[in-house]
């Protein structure tokens, strides 16, 4: 009797392990395709923050890291006031950052853009090696070794953008990165930043 149990008992855990995989699969697959159906953004993440000030912070520069000759400054929420600031949170082990940066590069050279930056759960030695090999597109990078700041932003993973007004509110949060498809429509919110502040 105990031999036709050990017979039958281990085919059953073994239907239950194929099964509940592809179960779970549909599912998920059921869900996704109800998003794209209703026309809302799969990449899209909500956030509570956007229309409220920023998280107050003040973080140190990355070490040693300089642009040009001098050295970059650290960050604090205080400098978002008086211009319409894109502040990406970025690390030197995060791949998709390497594939976006060239875009930040090229978003730094828009005379009415500031564009910052935060060291995520980084060293600042990993973070300062990223930035001079690919180019240091940001007026001022604070290190957030501990992602305390990114905590308080919301930021569920790297790269992740906040549009910040001159005010200092959040207008908007780009999830994933700036490609050159969508390099424009970037730059549309964030001038449409500076034109509801101006607005008030």
């Amino acid at each position: 009797m105990s031999e036709t149990g050990a017979d039958t008992a281990p085919p059953v855990r073994r239907s239950l392990l194929v099964i509940l995989p592809l179960v779970t699969f549909v599912v998920l697959a059921v869900v996704f395709y109800m998003r794209l159906r209703s026309g809302a953004d799969p990449a899209a993440i909500p956030t509570v923050m956007i229309g409220k000030p920023a998280p107050a912070f003040q973080l140190p520069p990355v070490a040693e890291l300089t642009a040009e000759g001098r050295p970059v400054p650290g960050l604090s929420s205080a400098d978002f006031k008086g211009k319409v600031t894109l502040v990406n949170f970025y690390a030197s082990w995060c791949a998709p950052c390497q594939i976006e940066h060239p875009m930040l590069m090229r978003m730094a050279r828009e005379p009415d853009i500031r564009v910052v930056g935060i060291d995520y759960k980084d060293t600042p030695a990993a973070g300062r090696r990223f930035l001079e090999r690919n180019g240091v597109p940001y007026a001022a990078v604070g290190s957030d070794t501990t992602g305390r700041v990114g905590i308080d932003f919301g930021v569920y993973g790297v790269p992740e953008s906040f549009i910040i007004g001159p005010d200092g509110t959040i207008r908007d949060k780009l999830v994933g990165i700036v490609t050159p498809e969508n390099y424009s429509a970037v730059l549309t919110k964030l001038r449409a930043a500076a034109t509801v502040a101006a607005a008030n």
